[in-house]
């Protein structure tokens, strides 16, 4: 039986994200699969990353990253952490849920990638065998990530021409930078535009319905691999992948092509 993490933030449980995310949950548990949650205001989630995270001493400066590494290592995060990372760690696809604000993550959200997914957990490089933990050597090679965000742009104004960007353009700090860079196949995202102005609940309802029917089957994002050739050692794409072009989709690679 799968087990799914529905991680979701936010602070109003009657809002149409609650609806949304008591639907999707039921609609998993009623095809068979466990399905954890981690609803961040609910839980009271502390989103800020301090010293306590990482074993520091207060000797010397506080280091995030080799501290925080050391302190997963060490067996020396706070239990909040470590029970969140035992929910990822056995889950085998994360729905991460949230409304868009200032065209990011509300900052609880973010808070908890700050914290949970910290160096030898989530990246790094592998304590014992010395493998990059990236990509397609990445912890969560396997896990798949689907994000379900709400936007209050007219839906005219997330597309190629809009005024908020192309959508995965607008989500690529996300899709890619979190869920491609720690290993997870990363599903095209499920977002409704215009949520403040929504007349037909039912027919959204049903539309997420339906994305949630495929979190294991349907495809994810072809993210270009780190080290198979299409980068140089400057994390560049290489001279042969679509000389002369630039943007972020080139990171997306054709698949048509071999």
């Amino acid at each position: 039986m799968p087990t799914i993490l529905w991680l979701s933030a936010h602070p109003e449980p009657r809002s149409l994200n609650g609806d949304l995310r008591r639907a999707g949950i039921g609609r998993l548990r009623s095809c068979g699969h466990d399905v954890v949650e981690s609803d961040l205001y609910a839980m009271g989630w502390d989103p800020v990353l301090r010293p306590r995270d990482g074993a520091h001493d207060g000797s010397g400066p506080f280091r995030v990253g080799a501290d925080t590494r050391a302190a997963y290592l060490c067996g020396l995060l706070p239990d909040d952490v470590v029970g969140e990372q035992d929910k990822l760690r056995r889950a085998d696809a994360l729905v991460v849920q949230f409304p868009l604000w200032w065209y990011g993550p509300p900052a609880i959200l973010k808070g908890w990638f700050d914290r949970v997914l910290v160096s030898g957990f989530a990246f790094g490089t592998d304590a014992v065998t010395g493998r990059r933990l990236r990509f397609e050597q990445g912890r969560f090679a396997g896990k798949r990530a689907f994000a379900v965000t709400t936007l209050g742009d007219r839906p005219a104004a997330i597309g190629p021409r809009g005024m908020s960007g192309e959508l995965h353009q607008l989500m690529f700090g996300l899709l890619h930078g979190t869920f491609a860079y720690t290993g997870m196949d990363v599903l095209p995202p499920w977002a409704l535009p215009g949520a403040d102005h929504l007349t037909d609940v039912g027919a959204v309802r049903d539309d997420l319905l339906g994305r949630l029917d495929g979190l294991f089957h349907d495809d994810p994002i072809p993210y270009r691999p780190q080290f198979t050739g299409d980068y140089t050692d400057g994390w560049e794409l290489a001279p042969h992948v679509r000389p002369g072009e630039t943007g972020l989709d080139l990171h997306i690679a054709d698949r048509a092509a071999p």
